[in-house]
């Protein structure tokens, strides 16, 4: 089966190409090879290629870059999602596309499902939002699968800049009060491509809109405090930094910072049969490739 999959030099779209499965063909394309805000591109080449299956990695995610540049942000998650969406369901292509927990304002205290209002408090949250809802309109066969605290050893992320930190300070000031579900971007290609193969199987999927991330919540500072103590036992780090707790209000940014990011999972897990991993145990695969 013949996979397009966009924004393939991104975090997920690494693992994807990465990760393909026997029986399927990646064809890998980054925004140089297709510029998915462009419509008249993404027909031409879907209209080309005839891939079986769409997944869309592509997108805008500098999320305080994304409050001076709206209009790149807009083109890249909403418009360019529209186009994927749109020519898709002109050439009877299912497509499975990647949201987040952006869409949601941040200030639940139990795990949101994805029935829940959307609330985007910032730029990149209401774009990826606006794409979600072009997607829904525009291609029936679709997959929205929202995700959180995406981390690899492929591109920039958490993990990557506290192991850099970690080489020259003593002691880190990390936000305490923000909760999510920190989220391998292997575990999420796992995830996108074990859909493939059920919609090649069957010749369909329970489409609509599915949260996946990695289990259990925790908070920057939790995260930081892991990653740390995994790197000191696989000597990475001769000795983990003190990290200290502080509060989103001592670290200010451009975008606001959703304070619960947390998604409960279980629609896709009985709809999808798709099962969370503990980014525990990812992060430490990940720590095993960043040593390589």
């Amino acid at each position: 089966m013949r996979v397009l999959i966009t924004g393939a030099h991104g975090q997920v779209g690494h693992e994807l190409v990465r990760l393909t499965p026997a029986g399927f063909t990646a064809i890998a394309l980054g925004s140089a090879e297709l510029d998915i805000s462009t419509p008249d591109q993404v027909a031409s080449i879907l209209g080309e290629l005839q891939p079986q299956l769409i997944i869309n990695a592509a997108a805008y995610t500098a999320v305080d870059k994304a409050e001076s540049d709206s209009e790149r942000a807009y083109a890249v998650n909403a418009k360019g999602a529209e186009n994927l969406a749109t020519a898709a369901a002109k050439l009877g292509i299912p497509l499975l596309h990647i949201s987040t927990d952006y869409v949601f304002s941040g200030d639940a205290n139990s795990p949101y499902k994805e029935t829940d209002p959307t609330n985007p408090t910032g730029v990149y949250g209401a774009s990826k939002l606006a794409g979600e809802q072009a997607v829904a309109n525009h291609c029936a066969q679709h997959i929205i699968m929202r995700t959180s605290w995406v981390f690899g050893a492929h591109g920039n992320n958490f993990v990557k800049t506290m192991l850099r930190l970690a080489q020259t300070r003593d002691e880190l000031g990390v936000v305490a009060d923000q909760h999510g579900c920190p989220t391998s971007a292997a575990s999420i290609a796992k995830a996108l491509w074990a859909l493939a193969s059920q919609y090649r199987s069957d010749g369909s999927l329970n489409w609509g809109t599915y949260h996946f991330s990695n289990t259990p919540a925790t908070t920057w500072h939790g995260f930081a405090e892991e990653i740390f103590q995994q790197a000191v036992a696989l000597e990475q780090l001769a000795k983990a930094p003190k990290v200290n707790p502080i509060n989103t209000v001592d670290y200010p940014t451009p975008a606001r910072r959703p304070a619960w990011s947390v998604m409960d999972c279980s629609l896709i897990e009985e709809k999808l049969n798709i099962a969370q991993n503990d980014w525990r145990d990812e992060l430490s695969e990940v720590l095993k490739q960043l040593a390589v």
